[in-house]
């Protein structure tokens, strides 16, 4: 399942407590429900816009107002949870929606696809650029073979909860998008889990939220962020930069965790020189570049769907990760 069909298929789980006629620990089940939206909703932004069913999203108000009731809704459940800082953070993020939604009346209202199409390529580039590349892979690992343990890292998340990447649109597993729809999917595996099954099912996917986020997003897309500010210097990308920065920042707090985010000093794209004294050979190296090819060797097409062989053994809700 892409992204776009996550977005439209996402359905709110609800269990009754029997005899009471209220939702069994309901601002847990409601937060982890507005993450998991928030974070569907970045994923979904970073993407190239293949049709325009995200340009009609943005043009409906849609966007901006799934991501207001998702903002709503955690600042009702949080009871303190993540402090002043999680509550600062949930307010500029409203901020960042209403420059958004000032945007969209503004200029996005009149836009045809290849309008959005290119402003995404002013940002992004046909290729890889370093500007701003959306892939963690490149922050933090000044070697190929630093990549390849950070790629396996990765890949270990999705195959621990039965997700594999989709054919469907041409990314890497190490993408912004689908790192956050991976994201998007244990919150909201959470909130069925604490509808549905006990403390220990519950305890496993916090638990990979608060890793994930520790070990992976939460130390490249603050970078990432800053630099993607800097290279859109106005209009969406500007403000989803922006959303993205205080949504890791919020996130983090309400998690409990410490990312040791990478700084300016830390974004060192890999090369292919082998430590001094010490050469490498494989009987691939007449195949091409060997970065490619580990990253064809671990499955790097894109998005993330459902393993349609452990789809039975899941007691969780079936999606995107």
């Amino acid at each position: 399942m892409s992204t776009k069909e996550s977005q439209r298929s996402m359905v709110d789980p609800v269990t009754m407590i029997p005899g009471t006629g209220t939702l069994k620990d309901s601002p847990a089940v409601e937060r982890a429900l507005g993450r998991s939206k928030l974070y569907l909703l970045i994923s979904w932004s970073m993407l190239y816009p293949e049709d325009e069913e995200f340009l009609d999203y943005l043009q409906s108000g849609e966007f901006v107002e799934d991501g207001r009731s998702a903002v709503e809704s955690l600042g009702r459940a949080l009871e303190g949870i993540g402090g002043e800082r999680a509550k600062t953070k949930l307010a500029a993020i409203s901020k960042s929606l209403d420059q958004i939604d000032g945007w969209v009346a503004s200029e996005c209202a009149n836009w045809q696809l290849a309008d959005l199409q290119a402003e995404h390529r002013r940002v992004f580039s046909n290729v890889i650029t370093l500007d701003c590349p959306p892939y963690e892979t490149l922050f933090g690992n000044d070697h190929v073979f630093g990549q390849a343990h950070v790629m396996g890292d990765i890949a270990g998340f999705y195959r621990a909860f039965g997700v594999e990447l989709s054919r469907d649109i041409h990314e890497r597993m190490d993408h912004l998008s689908v790192e956050l729809e991976f994201m998007h999917f244990l919150a909201y595996k959470e909130s069925y889990a604490r509808c549905h099954d006990g403390a220990e099912k519950i305890q496993i996917v916090v638990d990979a939220q608060k890793k994930f986020v520790k070990e992976h997003i939460g130390r490249w897309v603050p970078l990432f962020s800053r630099m993607l500010v800097k290279k859109a210097d106005s209009g969406f990308f500007r403000h989803m930069a922006e959303l993205s920065s205080d949504w890791m920042d919020f996130d983090a707090a309400h998690l409990g965790v410490n990312p040791q985010p990478y700084s300016e000093a830390d974004y060192r794209p890999a090369t292919f020189n082998a430590p001094e004294g010490q050469t490498y050979e494989c009987g691939a190296q007449d195949q091409g570049n060997e970065l490619s090819i580990l990253l064809n060797e671990v499955g790097a097409q894109s998005f993330l769907e459902k393993d349609k062989d452990k789809e039975k053994e899941e007691s969780g809700p079936v999606g995107t990760a």
